[in-house]
């Protein structure tokens, strides 16, 4: 068992996380209250009203450039950075226990989930969490429908193409796109 620190900053670093962790339960409590403060994120009324909750549940201030379109879903939120300018539209689902990064100039299309939870194969360990962090570079844009698998990074200026699932890095400044998504072609910057 890794002692290092307490059970989110190990989070943060990836990884295999047993249900017997002392510090598991937790992550439980933390979940418990996101649930609560995503009620109120929820029935927000304004986006002004949305960004005062997002930052409750992430912890950090979300820039007032920054605009999330609700519904969202998100299991933890503290794991979560959002840079400036940011555009997340509706129905995105972030599950965010092995940390989720969007830098500025971001677009996030409605209905993309970005997910850094997986379980291990074994049948005795799949109860347990098998964490990698997402993160999405500046001026990248993910369509609609996409889901960003755990451990991948999504290049700076990059396309992900509406409904891809992507399970490998997308390069700077390229369109990914397909089921497990490929390289379609390169952006002339």
């Amino acid at each position: 068992m890794n002692t290092e620190k307490d059970i989110f900053d190990r989070m943060m670093k990836g990884g295999i996380f047993r249900s017997d962790d002392p510090e598991y339960p937790k992550i439980f409590e933390a979940v418990n209250e996101t649930m609560k403060l995503s009620q109120k994120l929820n029935a927000a009324t304004d986006t002004n009203e949305v960004r005062q909750w997002l930052s409750e549940i992430i912890g950090n201030k979300v820039d007032e450039t920054t605009t999330l379109f609700i519904p969202f879903h998100t299991n933890l939120g503290r794991n979560i950075r959002i840079g400036k300018n940011v555009f997340i539209n509706h129905g995105c689902t972030f599950l965010d226990l092995g940390g989720i990064t969007i830098e500025d100039d971001a677009l996030i299309g409605p209905n993309v989930q970005l997910i850094t939870e997986n379980h291990p194969v074994h049948p005795a360990e799949r109860k347990a969490l098998d964490l990698k962090s997402v993160l999405v570079k500046r001026n990248a844009w993910i369509g609609a429908g996409a889901i960003i698998l755990p451990g991948v990074t999504i290049g700076e200026n990059s396309v992900v193409a509406a409904g891809a699932v992507v399970n490998k890095d997308v390069p700077d400044n390229t369109i990914a796109g397909g089921v497990p998504a490929k390289f379609i072609r390169s952006i002339e910057i």
